[in-house]
C-alpha cells in the first residue's frame, strides 16, 4: 500500500465518527428569536456537525402546527406557557423544558428622535399608527398590551393600533413606515448592545410579566441525537454569548 493511499484512508477514518453521528433536527422558533437563532444554528453545525432546520412563526401558530402533527423535534417558544402545555398534553418530553432566554420589549420607530427615553410620544399621540403583535398568539403582543395598561394609555391609543400576526410582521410594519412606531423585540433592533437605527425606549421589565422563553424537546425528537445536542448547545456559554448580544437576559 503506497503512502498516498494510506494517508487517504487515515483521513477518511478520522472523518467517519463525525459523519456517523451528524444528523438533522427540525426546530420551531418564535419569530422574535430569528436573528440570534440563525447565528446559533450556524455555530451549532460548525461545532457539532449537526444541522438545525429552522421554521419561524408566532408561538401560538407553532403550537397549533405541533398539535396538528408538524414534524418538529424542538420548540423554542416566546413564552413558558406553551411548552408547559405541550408537556401536559403529552406532546413534549417530560423534564426537558428550560428557559433559554428572557425577552426584552422596546417601543421602536424607524424615525430618528421620534421616541425618547420616556416614551413621551405615546402620551403626545402625535402618530397615526402603533403596531403590536397579536396579543392572543404572540407573547410580545401580550406584553405590549400590559405595558399600555400600566401607562394608562389603553383607551387613548386603541383606535391607532395595528396588529401584526407575529413579532416579525409587527417589526416590518414599523421598519417600512406603515406604522410610525410599535412594540417589538429588542433583539430585532439591537446591535452590539445599541439600537442600530431609528429611536427606541426599552420598556422596564416591571411594566409587564416576564417574557420567559422556554425550549422543549418534542416527542418527535426524543430519539434524535441532533435534537438533544441542540438543546445542550442552547445552554452552553457559546450560545449564551449570542443570546446576550441580541439584548436578552438568561
Amino acid at each position: 500500500m503506497n503512502r498516498t493511499r494510506m494517508t487517504l484512508i487515515a483521513a477518511f477514518a478520522a472523518l467517519t465518527p463525525l459523519m456517523g453521528v451528524a444528523g438533522e433536527v427540525q426546530v420551531a422558533v418564535a419569530s422574535n428569536f430569528t436573528a440570534p437563532m440563525r447565528v446559533i444554528a450556524e455555530r451549532f453545525e460548525r461545532d457539532t456537525g449537526h444541522k438545525a432546520l429552522l421554521a419561524f412563526g408566532s408561538t401560538g401558530k407553532l403550537y397549533a402546527q405541533i398539535r396538528n402533527g408538524a414534524p418538529f423535534s424542538v420548540l423554542l417558544a416566546a413564552d413558558e406557557q406553551v411548552p408547559a402545555r405541550l408537556e401536559d398534553e403529552g406532546l413534549g418530553v417530560a423534564g426537558s423544558r428550560f428557559t433559554y432566554a428572557i425577552g426584552t420589549l422596546v417601543l421602536w420607530s424607524a424615525q430618528e428622535d421620534l421616541v425618547d427615553d420616556q416614551a413621551a410620544v405615546l402620551s403626545d399621540r402625535a402618530f397615526r399608527h402603533l403596531a403590536i403583535a397579536n396579543p392572543k398568539t404572540a407573547p410580545y403582543g401580550a406584553a405590549a398590551v400590559a405595558t399600555l395598561k400600566r401607562l394608562g394609555l389603553s383607551d387613548s391609543v386603541r383606535g391607532k393600533l395595528v396588529q401584526g400576526e407575529n413579532i416579525a410582521q409587527t417589526h416590518q410594519f414599523v421598519a417600512s413606515g406603515n406604522a410610525e412606531l410599535g412594540f417589538v423585540a429588542l433583539s430585532q433592533v439591537v446591535e452590539d448592545g445599541l439600537i442600530r437605527q431609528g429611536s427606541g425606549w426599552v420598556v422596564p421589565a416591571a411594566y409587564h410579566p416576564p417574557i420567559r422563553q422556554d425550549a422543549i424537546l418534542l416527542n418527535k425528537g426524543q430519539d434524535n441525537p441532533a435534537a438533544r445536542a441542540l438543546l445542550d448547545y442552547l445552554q452552553s456559554a457559546k450560545a449564551a454569548e449570542v443570546i446576550k448580544a441580541y439584548g436578552y437576559d438568561r
